[in-house]
């Protein structure tokens, strides 16, 4: 593609800003009256967040949203999303919840639609518990508590984007394989894929299944994600996670080729009611 991926950092401080310019603008608030509410932060430096050009604390975040009024899921959302403002990288080693996951959930809680390939794993937005308990055991067989943890992680982060109003414009396509490897063995496999069928009753939501026999397909390289935000002027996002870290790539041609591949494999995949 040519072009050098974007950092962590220009990508959430620009998402982040716009944001927060947006729920001033929503409150009535000029910059200067903010700056005049004694939160500590003066008028250049509320344009340098709001433009992107700094990093913010969560706890500025919140003043702010408490300042405009927002509600506490906006709030928590772009306090989550702070935490990418000041990252150097996006590898970061952390056992439990990596940073670089923290971003993600962040744009996740803003993004308007959010499309997804995966021929190996159902993602786990989607996962019902047991699924997810086998998944994350598999990864640490010898670490029993911390897969219980991250287990509690992925439902909280279930209900936080599926109570969202709002709801995000989500479609997910499989690769058959995700739905013939029996993670947790064939009952737990069997409840997950009647958990996809379920879920997939919500207009909201779209569920697809890649079939073995359509041979060689354009998404092969492997598994990603397109996010898109409802705001023009935001950079839509896709996301492409390793075990150790993950790249946000929003160069518009880069964006555009993600696109590409995932109508083609759309374009082959068949509803998850009608798979077996």
């Amino acid at each position: 593609m040519g072009s050098v991926p974007v950092t962590g950092q220009r990508v959430v401080r620009r998402a982040l800003g716009r944001r927060l310019t947006r729920l001033r603008i929503a409150s009535g608030k000029t910059r200067r009256e903010v700056a005049e509410e004694k939160l500590g932060m003066s008028e250049p430096t509320l344009h340098r967040i709001e433009t992107g050009k700094v990093p913010v604390s969560g706890a500025n975040v919140r003043a702010l949203c408490w300042l405009y009024e927002a509600d506490q899921s906006v709030t928590d959302a772009l306090a989550e999303l702070a935490l990418g403002t000041s990252q150097e990288e996006w590898w970061d080693a952390n056992p439990v919840i990596p940073d670089w996951f923290k971003l993600y959930v962040g744009l996740e809680a803003s993004a308007q639609s959010i499309r997804s390939y995966d021929g190996e794993v159902v993602p786990g937005e989607l996962q019902t518990e047991q699924y997810a308990r086998a998944i994350f055991t598999a990864e640490r067989p010898d670490h029993t508590p911390e897969a219980e943890r991250q287990v509690t992680l992925r439902l909280q982060r279930q209900k936080s984007l599926f109570s969202r109003r709002p709801p995000a414009q989500l479609t997910t396509i499989l690769g058959e394989g995700a739905l013939t490897r029996p993670v947790g063995g064939e009952t737990v496999l069997k409840a997950q894929i009647e958990h996809l069928r379920y879920t997939a009753r919500d207009n909201n939501i779209t569920i697809k299944v890649l079939p073995w026999s359509v041979g060689a397909h354009a998404a092969m390289a492997g598994a990603f994600r397109i996010l898109d935000f409802d705001d023009p002027e935001d950079p839509n996002i896709v996301y492409l996670e390793s075990h150790v870290g993950a790249l946000y790539l929003e160069e518009v041609a880069e964006v555009e080729e993600y696109r590409r591949i995932f109508t083609l494999i759309d374009n082959n995949a068949i509803p998850i009611h009608d798979y077996r």
